[in-house]
């Protein structure tokens, strides 16, 4: 009898499969024995418990949930792009079970009323868990500071404009100083309008050719300065968000050594795409950061493998068809990342020989997860049974009809990637399933 998509038991096994924990992938089968939400056991071989239902994972890789610190899910205000409920589908699909909203909604997050309305709608969703960040300015309109120890009260895990940078220095630092007095992070949109001024993609060989107006390196290289000093000075933390120069990843790379409490990500296409994919004026390819130089992905996917920036994040970012068939220059900024964030991490960087796919499982894991103090993105004895099974072989296609997310406005339209999740689950319960790749449960 296939018990396992019907209905979970509350207590099972899963077997037959490659766990990946810690940053190692194991060379031999193992198991993991769920009971009553949490991680009972795991190791290798296949245990016997008799009258126990298993689960077949046929050789699956075997992870904890992913974590994705940086999402838009556009509720409250956009819910024609993206619903809490959407997006959390979404997120399982592609293998998460933790994610951290961003506050620019409509109105933004910017009060503890707010931080628990997107608590209770990822609850009552039920897909995957929803960490919100709170704004550092009323409005997010960079004058003054929200009241952080409510909303931190409320549950949020930090605090970003997210979208708009901050730039009054002294707001800044003020707002560094009294999150860290709460233990939570301040996460930096690193740009300054002024250099980038109305610059849609990155100023280089390609705005020129195509009449476009650039956005110069030096807007996220100085900002990101500037935010590292004023974290040196504070003792706050700052969490540098979506890093896509190679000066910025120099940057960071010299802070740490120089003992700065700082931490930072990268999405999978500053990482994989470059900004000559903008050659043909589509809206797909146009996001802020913009894509920048071949150099510049070579540095983030260095700087990844080398521990210089913590973690990959999609800052999936979902928009309307209608509005992604504008102009190039008029179209928003953002693209959708968190079904493709797998397959685009294997081709990328696993196939291409930067880093093994052990690595690549623990910057979408255990690292996002401790960048922000999340107590998620662990598998072991003890923990939540949050966990993704996924074929990191399998070739399929990025089709707009396959999407779970209410938008469609993926970078990686028609490309071929290798990576795919066939289940994933939360405190036990499963949120996705591929039927392609279904595991077989038995009695």
């Amino acid at each position: 009898m296939d018990w396992s998509w019907k209905r979970i038991p509350a207590e099972f096994l899963v077997t037959n499969v490659r766990l990946c924990t810690q940053g190692k992938l194991g060379k031999r089968k193992g198991f993991l024995h769920v009971r009553k939400g949490r991680i009972e056991g795991l190791g290798v071989g296949s245990p016997t418990m008799e009258g126990l239902p298993v689960l077949d994972g046929a050789g699956l890789v075997c992870a904890p949930g992913f974590v994705d610190l940086h999402v838009h899910f556009r509720e409250p205000g956009q819910e024609e792009k993206e619903t809490v409920a959407t997006g959390s589908l979404a997120a399982a699909a592609g293998g998460f079970t933790s994610v951290v909203t961003m506050p620019n909604t409509s109105p933004a997050i910017d009060n503890s009323g707010m931080v628990r309305y997107l608590i209770d709608r990822g609850r009552d969703a039920g897909l995957c868990r929803i960490f919100p960040t709170g704004a550092i300015s009323p409005g997010r309109q960079g004058e003054a500071m929200c009241e952080f120890g409510d909303m931190v009260a409320a549950g949020a895990v930090g605090f970003t404009d997210d979208g708009s940078p901050v730039p009054n220095g002294n707001l800044m630092a003020n707002a560094l100083k009294y999150a860290g007095m709460l233990g939570v992070p301040i996460i930096s949109h690193a740009e300054d309008l002024t250099i980038v001024g109305n610059g849609v993609m990155h100023a280089g060989y390609w705005s020129a050719r195509l009449g476009l107006a650039g956005m110069a390196r030096a807007s996220e290289d100085s900002s990101t300065f500037r935010d590292i000093e004023l974290a040196r000075a504070s003792g706050g933390h700052l969490h540098v968000a979506h890093v896509s120069t190679r000066g910025a990843v120099e940057i960071i790379r010299r802070a740490k050594s120089e003992g700065v409490h700082v931490t930072a990500e990268a999405t999978p296409h500053h990482f994989s795409l470059d900004h000559s994919r903008c050659r043909e004026y589509s809206p797909l390819f146009k996001m802020n950061p913009p894509l920048r130089e071949s150099e510049d992905v070579n540095a983030v996917a260095e700087g990844l493998a080398d521990g210089t920036l913590d973690c990959i994040a999609t800052d999936h970012a979902p928009h309307t068809a209608t509005e992604k068939e504008y102009q190039f220059d008029q179209a928003p900024f953002g693209v959708t990342g968190l079904e493709t964030a797998l397959g685009v991490g294997i081709t990328y960087l696993v196939n291409s020989g930067v880093m093994d796919l052990g690595r690549l499982v623990e910057l979408m894991t255990e690292k996002p997860a401790r960048a922000l103090n999340l107590p998620v993105g662990r598998l072991e004895e003890g923990a939540e049974a949050d966990f993704v099974l996924f074929d990191p072989e399998k070739e399929w296609v990025v089709r707009a009809e396959g999407f779970k997310s209410r938008s469609r406005n993926s970078s990686y339209l028609g490309e071929k990637l290798s990576g795919k999740v066939a289940a994933t689950f939360m405190r036990g319960r499963l949120t996705w399933l591929d039927p392609e790749l279904a595991p077989r449960g038995e009695d």
